[in-house]
């Protein structure tokens, strides 16, 4: 009876340490991609939305995106206020009439193959990859992303 309690306990512990390490998470996961792939145009020197909404152009011609290097910022891009820009700008277009990738994909990695792995890390991060703006998105729909922490 031990034996069994024993292996049916170590059976349990080795399923939920497999499902942790299949959760995706801004700290394990996303945050090593982004500091590798992002940080240089969106990090801590980089502009607040707001700010960088009023010289679009100029910081754009600088190589300069809006800040995006903490949880608390990025975040705004996937659910509320800025709803799924971070999905448009990553997207590699697989799914869309036109096959167009976002403007951002192409950052995501230096091959392609890169890419998509980091791309799919991202989709697992999220959870509701969604193209849509904000007012097209329902109440369901920004309560299914996942964005752990």
């Amino acid at each position: 009876m031990k034996k069994l309690a024993a292996g049916l306990l170590a059976a349990m512990v080795f399923v939920f340490a497999v499902q942790a390490q299949a959760e995706v998470t801004w700290q394990k996961d996303i945050k090593p991609i982004f500091d590798k792939q992002c940080v240089g145009c969106h990090g801590a020197d980089s502009p607040e939305h707001d700010a960088f909404a009023k010289d679009k152009k100029g910081f754009t011609d600088k190589g300069i995106g809006m800040r995006m290097d903490t949880y608390s910022h990025l975040i705004t891009y996937v659910g509320w206020p800025y709803t799924g820009a971070m999905m448009r700008r990553l997207d590699d277009g697989s799914g869309k009439p036109d096959k167009k990738a976002g403007n951002m994909y192409e950052h995501l990695g230096a091959t392609e193959v890169e890419r998509k792995a980091n791309l799919e890390i991202f989709k697992g991060w999220i959870g509701n990859w969604n193209l849509k703006r904000g007012k097209d998105v329902t109440k369901e729909e920004l309560n299914s992303l996942k964005v752990k922490y």
